[in-house]
């Protein structure tokens, strides 16, 4: 199943069916038994013909936080090390790699988060800019994954790559991350072979594409919410997002009219116009 927030109401699908439900987004998703209430839901609505991408906004609730991971693919890593080099900072990148404690982080709050569609933005102060496309866990307040969706954890290399305590310039911001389109439901664990993929277009033309399985992944997805719910309560849950492992290499930088393509097996694709 999948959960649309949109901007009057829930839009859910199964089946290539589509229901509305008059609730809360907040109150809705964060509920452990989300799946078994959504299905019990859905024997008293009758389905609807369509869903417009027009009205989605992104799937996270007014009271909610996005955090991140980062350093949890190989590739990162390596990336990482690459922009690092210059100042020093690549230890860092391949010592948290290795380490006991993931590197978790702070990424927006909602009013900076966009949804399908939507503008993402590159800083003004930044010269090397990428997206970062990243399965992004639905996390209720007792810490239970309810559910996935895509997010796009906008990155000023530059800005990071200058020095490592710059993080919080190069990861928030206005515009600095994206989600949706839905949030897919489902109390089974998520195929090891779930691919993410990104595609680049500049002027119509592809720029740039990659794909990397979720199995590459090096950390197991509760290990990574044990260490954001360590010491913080989130009343109204949390999204996380897992980290990426698809990183352009240092001849690529984001323009402003780029069109960033995420997809992931059984949520969707997320798109969404650079500015």
């Amino acid at each position: 199943m999948k959960l649309y927030r949109t901007r009057k109401e829930i839009v859910i699908e199964k089946e290539g069916s589509y229901y509305l439900v008059n609730e809360n987004w907040d109150s809705f998703i964060n509920d452990d038994d989300l799946s078994k209430k959504t299905e019990q839901l859905l024997s008293s609505l009758k389905p609807k013909d369509k869903l417009s991408m027009g009205e989605l906004l992104p799937p996270i609730g007014a009271n909610q936080e996005l955090w991140a991971c980062g350093v949890t693919y190989l590739r990162s890593k390596v990336g990482r090390q690459e922009e690092s080099k210059a100042t020093g900072g690549a230890d860092f990148y391949a010592k948290v790699y290795e380490a006991e404690r993931p590197e978790v982080f702070f990424k927006s709050t909602p009013h900076r988060i966009v949804g399908y569609g939507a503008p993402v933005r590159i800083r003004k102060d930044s010269t090397w800019d990428v997206p970062e496309p990243e399965l992004t866990l639905v996390v209720t307040s007792s810490g239970k994954i309810v559910g996935y969706t895509i997010g796009n954890d906008m990155s000023s290399r530059s800005i990071e790559g200058e020095n490592p305590l710059y993080i919080p310039q190069a990861k928030t911001y206005d515009g600095c991350a994206a989600l949706g389109p839905c949030v897919y439901v489902t109390d089974k664990p998520l195929n090891s072979n779930t691919t993410i993929s990104l595609e680049i277009k500049r002027n119509k033309k592809k720029v740039f594409e990659g794909s990397i399985a979720i199995s590459q992944i090096k950390r197991t997805f509760q290990e990574l919410v044990s260490f954001v719910y360590r010491e913080s309560s989130f009343p109204h849950g949390c999204l996380i997002m897992t980290g990426t492992g698809i990183v352009p290499g240092s001849d690529f930088t984001l323009k402003s009219n780029d069109l960033i393509i995420i997809s992931i097996d059984n949520i969707g694709e997320l798109v969404n116009p650079v500015q």
